[in-house]
């Protein structure tokens, strides 16, 4: 594959954009909130003049919020967030409609850091993120420019955490709205988003059968929940590793086994771990696998798997199919990493259907939209979306299923913030 570069964007082969533009057309016909959004502001224009910086993973999904931001008037620079998650045709297809694209499959590190600092140099007034790389970057290697950037959106959780420990910590410059924080986010992408997407990832990586495995899933938050639930009705026997007593309480009382990773690794036939914490699976539990144990990330980073650890236990190690690297121990036993320990879902399948991320992403340009008009009144630190916006999307995607629901009617209101009542 041959490497396209020109002055505002840097793609792996530009005569893709074809198949990208499909695959676009696909995602903005599964995607009608944002579709909405962009018929209500192309006319007004009400992000004209803004300049957005965006590292966030390089999707048909994402493609959707890009043209999006640039309907309703914004300058357009973009980055992906992993190196193994950017689809090439899409990179292609946004370079060629004029967008400063950075990003191809396989990048490494220089690679991964220069078209972040890319997109700093484009001088953002604005910036969106996944797993906030771009947020800090600015701030630790550029910070002239967070003195001239209004705001920032963050998507992930992992991201969030990041930004809310640097807030605490007097470092975060400009405000930034934490998207992961709408339950039309963390409620649907994280749970049935992530839930479906890492096991597509998995089946492509390995094509296994789940019904009658052991399904370890490290992390019973939102996107561990989501992959035990699918994994369950998949028929895999589902076990869960916590350190937070209430998580693994409501894994026990929704049916899943809990135990410790120590434990875990001896029964399990597949893991995936969706922490944000680093060292989930170590030495200790790679020597405790059975044959053939199926190990995976559907976390942020790939620090949640230990692979150095694993690599020094190694004694021979050979990519047996796409995304899935087989590491054959002294005593003989064979475990298999998918997608280098990285997002599996977005490695080795396509992220999150179309239909979840339309929320998502609604809420990333109704982020931006709310920078654009109050950044400068915010002040610094970490910021939600108002309640009456997540509201507004969920009802955007129920019309467009064709679902009604009730309202309360004067008098329910009434009784609703009615102190004086009794029983």
């Amino acid at each position: 594959m041959t490497t396209t570069e020109l002055v505002n964007y840097k793609v792996a082969d530009l005569s893709l954009a074809a198949e990208g533009r499909l695959l676009i057309d696909w995602a903005e016909s599964r995607m009608p909130v944002l579709m909405a959004l962009r018929e209500k502001f192309e006319k007004t224009k009400p992000l004209a003049g803004q300049r957005i910086a965006g590292c966030l993973h390089v999707t048909k999904e994402t493609a959707v919020l890009i043209r999006t931001l640039r309907a309703a008037g914004a300058e357009i620079a973009w980055s992906g967030c992993n190196p193994l998650s950017t689809n090439d045709a899409v990179a292609a297809a946004l370079a060629e409609e004029g967008i400063q694209m950075y990003a191809w499959y396989g990048q490494d590190t220089e690679g991964f850091y220069w078209s972040i600092d890319k997109c700093i140099e484009f001088g953002p007034t604005l910036t969106l993120d996944d797993g906030a790389d771009l947020i800090f970057r600015v701030h630790f290697q550029f910070p002239e420019v967070a003195e001239t950037v209004f705001g920032g959106s963050e998507e992930t959780t992992t991201g969030v955490h990041r930004l809310r420990a640097m807030a605490a910590d007097g470092k975060l410059k400009y405000p930034v709205i934490a998207v992961n924080d709408a339950e039309t986010k963390w409620d649907f992408d994280n749970v049935y988003g992530t839930g479906q997407s890492s096991l597509d990832g998995i089946l492509r990586a390995t094509s296994v059968l789940l019904a009658g495995k052991n399904f370890v899933v490290a992390g019973y938050g939102h996107c561990g929940k989501g992959c035990a639930l699918r994994a369950k009705g998949m028929g895999a026997n589902v076990i869960a590793t916590e350190v937070k007593p209430t998580s693994a309480l409501k894994a026990t009382l929704e049916g899943v086994r809990v135990m410790t990773m120590d434990e875990a690794a001896k029964e399990g036939d597949v893991f995936i771990t969706a922490t944000g914490m680093k060292d989930i699976i170590v030495g200790r539990h790679f020597e405790s696998m059975k044959d053939g144990a199926i190990v995976c990330n559907t976390g942020h980073y790939d620090c949640e798997l230990n692979l150095e650890e694993l690599n020094a236990m190694t004694v021979s190690r050979r990519e047996i199919r796409d995304n899935c690297i087989e590491y054959t121990q002294k005593d003989g036993r064979r475990i298999y990493v998918l997608a280098e320990g990285r997002l599996v879902n977005l490695a080795a399948a396509e992220g999150h259907p179309s239909e979840v991320m339309d929320m998502s992403f609604a809420n990333q340009f109704q982020a931006m939209m709310m920078l654009a008009e109050k950044a400068e009144t915010m002040g610094q630190g970490v910021h939600v979306l108002p309640e009456e916006l997540d509201q507004e999307i969920a009802g955007i995607k129920l019309a467009s299923m064709g679902i009604d629901i009730d309202e309360l009617t004067d008098e329910q209101v009434a009784y609703a913030t009615d102190y004086s009542q009794g029983t």
